[in-house]
């Protein structure tokens, strides 16, 4: 496999946060070629607004052009009150939008391979704020792989703060969560040399 790309993103601020441990676990567990860069300024990035569109501060930017050059995205999100954390929308929001001036409505979400995947340390925590991931997706025509879902449940059981994994299953799982990734990768390549 040639080298791939792969922008990680975790919802959470947190030190601690369970899910930047699961993108430390992918970086661990990632097959040859595939490199995961972790997202670190998610913090930075100002509310959105459209009177700023047309000169956006410069850590929005830097996210699109990070995400415009990255093969794919891989994010873990928690869940706070049954959704996605308002910083991982935010960011998504200033994503999905255009590039000023304005000549097509391309955002450099459009057609980019996306994988999703979630820790919690309840039994139910990540999963409504993946659905609805998976539906901000559709609407930027994202590449969303569909499975293996990877909801990492009791997560102070499962990962460690550096990223190791304690449980064969949730392994197996993030193993095939990258894996699927690739081959979304290289669907998305071939159709664009094709077209």
């Amino acid at each position: 496999m040639s080298d791939v790309s792969v922008l990680a993103i975790s919802g959470s601020l947190r030190d601690a946060s369970f899910n930047t441990a699961l993108i430390r676990a992918a970086q661990r567990l990632a097959p040859t070629g595939l490199t995961i860069e972790p997202y670190r300024n998610l913090a930075d990035v100002p509310p959105f607004s459209e009177d700023r569109e047309a000169q956006p501060p410069a850590t929005v930017v830097d996210l699109r052009e990070r995400i415009a050059a990255a093969d794919a995205l891989l994010i873990a999100t928690p869940e706070y009150n049954y959704g996605v954390p308002g910083v991982l929308k935010n960011a998504l929001d200033w994503a999905s939008r255009p590039t000023f001036p304005v000549t097509a409505w391309v955002s450099p979400l459009a057609h980019k391979p996306v994988a999703i995947m979630g820790a919690a340390p309840t039994g139910m925590g990540t999963v409504r704020a993946q659905l609805q991931l998976r539906q901000l997706f559709l609407w930027t025509d994202s590449a969303v792989v569909s499975k293996p879902e990877v909801i990492v449940t009791n997560a102070h059981e499962r990962l460690a703060a550096d990223g190791t994994v304690k449980d064969p299953t949730t392994e197996t799982l993030l193993r095939g969560l990258l894996d699927a990734l690739v081959t979304r990768i290289r669907i998305t390549q071939l159709a664009a040399t094709a077209a």
